[in-house]
């Protein structure tokens, strides 16, 4: 496999990329990045969770000019998940250039994007319907744009996206560079490729093995808002020597870390803006058992080595498949078994039905464990050690004492007051997660039928736009 400083990386962009943690270079990024780098079109067919973002954002970076503060490269993605997350990991390969991504998408206000974009950032990730808007507002002006991505065509063909798509391409200057990536190739991608690319290279990628062996998998079916007080009963119950818990968002494990911690769980955090010498004092608690639960985002965790991890907690259950088969592979290693719970809101069923058609594996439902279980489990605790005391050790200097209190009380009253003494009772104190919108269905509807997402169709769960451009109501979330 390629290392990063075989790929003719900058330095600085080799500096960030190493606080990163990242060293050798996926398959993706390995074809793609040296194609890029000489100028020339990409199509890059791979799935979601092989290092496209680096594969297209590092030869991006390192073509833009950074004291020119106006838009110079574009990244078109379908939802605004993955664009804030493809904004967020260009910052950090271009941390120490000078070069700076933004994330434009609807449902948030026009006005703040405007105030943004009038910052001067260089990049601009965005959904097609509102980079379109700004497009025709003149709020983006595409006329120094260098190079334009395409994340994810088939998706954003399957929402309905093809005709902005093709309008985007059009509005931005023909001595570009454009890098199209698709986990498939379908008739129009292909079109698109042939019309309005240059002699494109193609990479492809085949799609891993996906396999969970060794891992017992669960789903909890909760809502929103009780997810974190089911994330602590659990725990409570099974007491996992080693636990990652994994949030779709840096606040969320911000939130979630100091929720465990108020509750009296040892518990830390860690996420793409700590800093190096965090993130290791964080890995080093963990691994020298003076942390029971890491909360991580995706990106955070990638190239995480520890062992002994015996439960993974998707608090969010997460986008795409891959992503969960790399999740739930931190436990289960070396021969040992372990065990992955996802927590999934009532919209997101058909989402995990998806995960669990991609992976061929089943997962077991479980009923949400209440406080009342939660007690009796640490209860439970208690009394097998005190068990393995009787089993292994010489009680006698300890005998008078306790025939002493035994006068003064019966047995049962000394033996529950002891468990009461080393049973842990956690903490009530009040925690308060922020809510997210459930993961997009999008991908499990569209795999009842190809050629199924018409934009009439599915505007009402995406709160995307109509053919006047005006956006439709969205559904209540959880």
């Amino acid at each position: 496999m390629a290392k990063f400083n075989e790929l003719n990386i900058s330095a600085p962009i080799m500096k960030a990329l190493e606080r990163m943690g990242f060293e050798e270079a996926t398959p993706i990024q390995a074809e793609t990045i040296p194609l890029a780098n000489e100028g020339n079109d990409v199509i890059g067919q791979a799935q979601t969770g092989t290092g496209k973002t680096a594969a297209f954002g590092i030869p991006m970076i390192q073509r833009i000019d950074s004291k020119l503060r106006k838009v110079q490269g574009l990244v078109v993605a379908p939802t605004r998940e993955l664009a804030i997350q493809v904004a967020e990991e260009i910052n950090r390969i271009a941390r120490f250039v000078g070069i700076r991504a933004l994330a434009v998408y609807g449902g948030q206000h026009m006005d703040r994007q405007i105030r943004a974009l009038k910052d001067g950032p260089q990049i601009v990730v965005a959904t097609p319907g509102r980079l379109l808007d700004h497009m025709r507002r003149r709020t983006i002006r595409t006329d120094q744009v260098q190079v334009a991505v395409l994340d994810e065509a088939d998706e954003m063909l399957n929402m309905g996206f093809i005709d902005d798509i093709r309008d985007i391409l059009k509005g931005i200057p023909e001595e570009r560079q454009t890098l199209l990536f698709s986990a498939t190739m379908p008739k129009e991608i292909r079109n698109i490729a042939t019309t309005l690319m240059k002699n494109p290279k193609e990479v492809k990628i085949k799609a891993k093995e996906m396999t969970v062996e060794n891992i017992d998998q669960y789903f909890i079916e909760i809502p929103e808002k009780f997810k974190f007080d089911t994330l602590n009963n659990h725990v409570d119950i099974h007491s996992p020597e080693l636990a990652i818990v994994f949030a779709r968002t840096k606040k969320r494990v911000d939130e979630i870390t100091e929720g465990l911690q108020a509750r009296g769980y040892r518990a830390e955090g860690i996420h793409g803006d700590l800093t190096q010498g965090k993130r290791m004092s964080v890995l080093n608690k963990f691994k020298n058992g003076r942390v029971d639960v890491l909360v991580a985002t995706d990106v955070a965790a990638r190239g995480l080595d520890i062992s002994g991890v015996t439960h993974v907690y998707n608090f969010d259950i997460p986008q795409d498949p891959e992503s969960y088969v790399h999740r739930i592979g931190r436990t289960g290693r070396a021969g040992k078994t372990g065990e992955a719970i996802s927590f999934v809101t009532p919209r997101e069923m058909a989402h995990l039905h998806l995960i669990e058609k991609t992976t061929k594996s089943k997962m077991k439902r479980l009923a949400p464990p209440t406080i009342q279980d939660a007690r009796r489990g640490q209860q439970q605790l208690t009394i097998e050690r005190i068990q393995k005391t009787i089993d292994k050790k010489d009680l006698t200097t300890y005998q008078d004492a306790a025939k002493d209190l035994l006068e003064d009380h019966d047995s049962v009253t000394v033996i529950a007051a002891a468990i009461s003494l080393l049973t842990k009772e956690r903490r009530d104190t009040p925690v308060r997660i922020s809510s997210v919108a459930p993961v997009s269905v999008k991908k499990a509807l569209h795999s009842k039928g190809k050629g199924g997402g018409h934009r009439s169709k599915n505007k009402r769960f995406y709160g995307g736009r109509n053919r006047k451009g005006n956006f439709q109501k969205r559904r209540k979330r959880d």
